[in-house]
């Protein structure tokens, strides 16, 4: 077996292993169940970092996959169809072991983090049990190189985030985010599985690089779904696939389910809802990037902007710092998908390999906040204040100060402001759809204006949230007074990942993130599959000929070359948004901050702060028109119920009932009548015949004579003419 298949399995299977021994031992382990789940997932860790430096160190096999496969599932030739095939198969390509580093890495800092924050919860194995079984799914994901693999992980992974989501599952919040986040799943799930079955109805190989190579042979005109054309329905297909994307990244319409998730314990938010689940859907489009023709890239790169603008303008008035944080999540989700929708599918990743680290940074340090609050708050016996309320806080960085460092850390990082990973990404992604939307045109000439946007306002709401909890003036000075730092167990985690927010880790170089290791070595944007008529039609004269046999296609050629004119202005514009969201915050929530309050309270505005403070009042709107129109359904369908189908069958039930008692009625005095009758007779007849056998001689007697009476007169009657009868 190769070294690097058997690390990786190795890796895969550590994590499984401590879910199982854990889950099954969980009242032995109790309060210990982390001396399993923690050694399990550092050395995971571990043989990922080392698969990743085999990989990518210099003088490596570089770019080149390695690929293994085994027959899994063989059902012979269908008929109508052909054979059916499915292999258990492993990728191990640079962006495999880049995502392995990232689940481990993040789940284990997370693992460490669990261990002060849900000290003393009554489910305490379990929580620990579930998080190797999430960290067990999602590396089968990223490991999986067909389709079928992919999709019985993406279930795993939508299993596992139900159960953390609904960890605390007595209260009814995450009962029902827990129920929210699986039913809104299992929308995109079915668009991606139908999806999935397209393709493999066709090419009959769930295998992403034999598909890739299929469709680069030409589209077969039996390639059609619902009688559409085969490059429309290789659109359909690339769409459908997407769906799946949309709903594990929270996009657009169905990300509802995500800022309702943080309804969960919040190093679960950090691992599930930050760093890796929803960075599946980003993954996913990474690696069915070759098969989106242009229209389903614009379709993908317009759903990824309006959701980063949409959350964006909801984070901006969000007073519950997990809220807060949750928005800006999907927020940058979008700017992602928008990335790959543009082509820069490099770019994408990268700002997905750099949001894991800020963004669980963010997340844990929110944690360890919480976590202060809510002790404070338990030794003052107050349930009333709500311990995630930024307005309830102010100047922590003077009592929790590890904290408050990390926190900015994360915060510049986030905002794309200089020597932080952060801005490396977001400026690639911005030089992307720059290129792309002046190539493009149209709706999508929208789109740079769209990332240098959210990213003036992604500035503005982070740095609103870090100064209102750390800076300025206590705003409830009881607590603030017994507010101490997190231990040290909870504080090494936000260290290590504020410094994996640094930009020395991926370029040496921050205002040229093209140039440094990441992107000119490690990660690069794949050549399309699609057919030339089905490509972006560019402005500006671009022909498109021919597919080339190997290499991007021409339009990607395009954007390339465009996207790196664009480099060196995009670096110095994000920097001038990020710097204009940033001194904004400044002055209106620092400089200017009431001492209670510190929310823009504007009577001019108030009506945009409750359409943003109320999500745009898309939760209310699904609650009337989806959720209401599915009660309203299940009401018609219980009426119908009740009245129709019960009423039918109570019906019939009353017509047997009547049917019955006539049949009684029948039975007792017509066919129990008759026989009583017959055997009343035979009695009668019985008893007659009887007194013939009494024993006594005068009796006897008797009956002789009467008898030949009887005979005289019958043989009388019978000689006489009738005549004489009468």
């Amino acid at each position: 077996m190769d070294q690097m298949l058997l690390l990786a399995l190795v890796a895969l299977g550590l994590p499984l292993l401590s879910f199982v021994l854990v889950i099954f031992n969980q009242r032995a382990l109790g309060a210990r169940a982390h001396l399993i789940s923690v050694p399990a997932l550092a050395f995971s860790l571990v043989l990922s970092i080392y698969l990743a430096w085999l990989k990518l160190r210099p003088g490596s096999m570089g770019l080149r996959p390695f690929e293994w496969s085994a027959d899994w599932i063989r059902l012979g030739t269908v008929p109508g169809f052909g054979p059916v095939r499915v292999t258990a198969s492993v990728l191990i390509d640079n962006i495999t072991v880049i995502m392995m580093v990232v689940v481990t890495g993040v789940s284990f800092l997370v693992h460490l983090f669990s261990i002060g924050y849900m000290r003393g919860d009554t489910r305490y194995a379990r929580y620990f049990a579930f998080l190797g079984f999430f960290t067990f799914a999602m590396l089968a994901l990223v490991l999986s190189s067909n389709l079928f693999l992919l999709y019985g992980a993406w279930e795993l992974v939508g299993f596992a985030s139900w159960a953390l989501i609904g960890h605390w599952y007595e209260r009814p919040g995450p009962q029902r985010a827990a129920t929210k986040a699986f039913i809104t799943n299992r929308i995109g799930d079915a668009m991606l599985f139908t999806g999935i079955l397209l393709l493999f109805g066709q090419f009959h190989t769930f295998n992403l690089r034999e598909i890739f190579a299929l469709v680069a042979q030409g589209l077969p005109i039996t390639f059609s779904f619902l009688g559409c054309s085969p490059e429309t329905t290789l659109t359909i297909a690339g769409l459908l696939l997407f769906g799946g994307a949309v709903a594990k990244s929270a996009q657009f319409p169905l990300h509802v389910w995500l800022p309702d998730a943080m309804e969960g314990p919040t190093p679960v938010s950090a691992l599930i809802h930050a760093a890796t689940m929803v960075a599946a859907g980003v993954y996913l489009m990474a690696r069915i990037f070759p098969l989106l023709t242009g229209n389903a890239m614009l379709v993908v790169a317009c759903t990824g902007a309006f959701t980063s603008v949409l959350a964006a303008t909801i984070a901006i008035s969000q007073t519950d710092i997990k809220r807060v944080l949750a928005y800006s999540t999907v927020s940058q989700l979008g700017l992602m998908i928008m990335a790959i929708g543009a082509g820069a599918v490099s770019a994408g990743f990268f700002h997905l390999v750099t949001h894991a680290a800020f963004k669980a940074c963010l997340f844990l340090g929110a944690g360890s906040v919480i976590h202060a609050m809510h002790r404070v708050l338990h030794e003052r016996d107050d349930t009333a204040t709500d311990a995630q309320d930024i307005c309830n806080m102010g100047g922590l960085r003077k009592k929790m100060p590890i904290t408050a460092v990390s926190f900015v850390i994360a915060t510049l990082a986030i905002s794309g402001l200089p020597l932080m990973a952060g801005m490396m990404s977001k400026d690639e992604i911005l030089a992307g759809t720059a290129a792309y939307g002046q190539l493009q045109r149209g709706i999508a000439s929208a789109l740079p204006f769209v990332g240098f946007g959210v990213t003036l306002l992604t500035a503005a709401y982070m740095w609103r949230l870090t100064f209102l909890m750390f800076f300025g003036k206590p705003s409830r000075l009881d607590l603030f007074e017994r507010i101490k730092e997190s231990p040290r167990m909870m504080t090494v985690p936000l260290v290590v990942l504020a410094a994996a927010s640094l930009w020395i880790w991926f370029a040496i170089n921050p205002l040229q993130a093209e140039s440094g290791r990441f992107l000119a070595n490690w990660v690069k944007t794949p050549s399309q599959v699609i057919p030339p008529q089905t490509a972006p039609s560019f402005a500006f004269g671009i022909l498109l000929p021919s597919t080339p046999s190997s290499g991007p296609m021409p339009h990607q050629l395009a954007l390339a070359a465009k996207a790196h004119e664009w480099a060196g202005r995009s670096v110095w514009l994000a920097l001038a948004s990020g710097a204009c969201g940033f001194l904004f915050a400044l002055w209106l929530y620092l400089l200017k901050r009431s001492r209670s309050i510190g929310t823009l309270r504007i009577s001019a505005l108030d009506p945009l702060r409750q359409f943003s403070l109320r999500a745009w009042y898309i939760d209310v709107a699904y609650e009337y028109t989806v959720v209401g129109a599915v009660l309203l359904t299940s009401r018609i369908i219980s009426w119908a119920d009740d009245a129709i189908v019960d009423g039918a069958v109570n019906a019939s039930a009353r017509a047997t009932v009547v049917t019955a008692r006539i049949l009684s009625l029948f039975d007792r005095f017509v066919v129990d009548g008759i026989v009583t009758l017959a055997g009343a007779t035979v009695q009668f007849l019985g008893l007659m015949i009887r007194s013939l056998q009494s024993g006594r001689i005068q009796t006897y007697l008797a009956w002789v004579v009467a008898s030949v009476i009887a005979i005289f007169v019958v043989m009388w009657m019978i000689a006489l003419p009738p005549s004489m009868l009468f």
